[in-house]
């Protein structure tokens, strides 16, 4: 089996400056942000992943949202340009990441915006949020890569939220996840199942059985427990002041191609 790896950014001691657009303002305590940071990579690890950091970007203060930067597929890592323009220079050093890995990168070209967040995969399926962050055009460059790849790209819209991941995740057997309150439009999803806390739409796939989620959502850990998941909760509450969850620290990369990191 493939090592499993991951790649994961510190936050920028200018952190608590972060945009904010679906959530009121509200002071982030930088120092708190950094232990809780180190605990959801130390969860990486311990549940097998082996993390990548790319350099810190001091002059972002979202950067250490990892995720929006980049989607990968397969061998083929697509460059995302942001529809929040501030958050654009944020892309180099990990296009130089997934240099190192081996990738083939291409990147996204104006007119087209799309962050990492709007990209939920599945299966064979890659749903493409399209609101605030993604355009119609990026949905297209995204499908040119990606869809040569056997992948079958679907756009959904998203207007309740910062980030389609934002509001729906998908479980192990493809089943999408989502706080009713925030998804627009559930029937996109050909099976779909409600939790009933806002951060517990949030899960990243570990391993097995095993769900990476924030431990502001015990309801939900509860239920999917029922179902036969493992959680595995981290506090993240520093990020989610900032409208972050659990999917956007960190790109995971299950199918490398070779090199592999030094």
């Amino acid at each position: 089996m493939p090592e499993l790896k991951a790649l994961v950014r510190p936050p920028s001691s200018r952190l608590a400056e972060g945009l904010v657009t679906h959530v009121e303002r509200v002071p982030v305590d930088r120092d708190l942000a950094v232990r809780q940071w180190e605990g959801y990579v130390r969860a990486l690890r311990d549940n097998g992943w082996r993390t990548l950091e790319v350099p810190a970007e001091e002059t972002c203060p979202d950067s250490v949202f990892v995720e929006d930067a980049v989607v990968v597929l397969r061998g083929t890592a697509l460059i995302c340009r942001s529809g929040a323009l501030s958050r654009r220079s944020e892309t180099a050093a990990v296009e130089e990441s997934v240099r190192v890995l081996g990738y083939t990168v291409r990147r996204v070209e104006a007119p087209a915006t799309i962050d990492g967040g709007d990209v939920l995969k599945s299966g064979e399926t890659v749903y493409v949020g399209v609101g605030g962050r993604t355009n119609e055009e990026g949905v297209r460059q995204l499908r040119a890569a990606f869809e040569p790849l056997g992948a079958r790209v679907v756009p959904v819209p998203v207007t309740r939220v910062l980030h389609l991941k934002s509001a729906v995740t998908a479980l192990p057997d493809g089943t999408v996840i989502g706080h009713p309150p925030l998804v627009d439009d559930p029937s996109h999803f050909p099976a779909f199942r409600a939790v009933p806390e806002e951060a517990g739409a949030h899960v990243v796939l570990l391993g097995g059985n095993r769900l990476l989620m924030a431990a502001s959502a015990p309801r939900s850990a509860e239920l999917l427990s029922g179902l036969g998941y493992e959680p595995v909760l981290v506090d993240i509450g520093e990020f989610e002041k900032l409208e972050g969850c659990v999917t956007c620290l960190s790109v995971r990369l299950r199918d490398l191609p070779e090199p592999a990191w030094p």
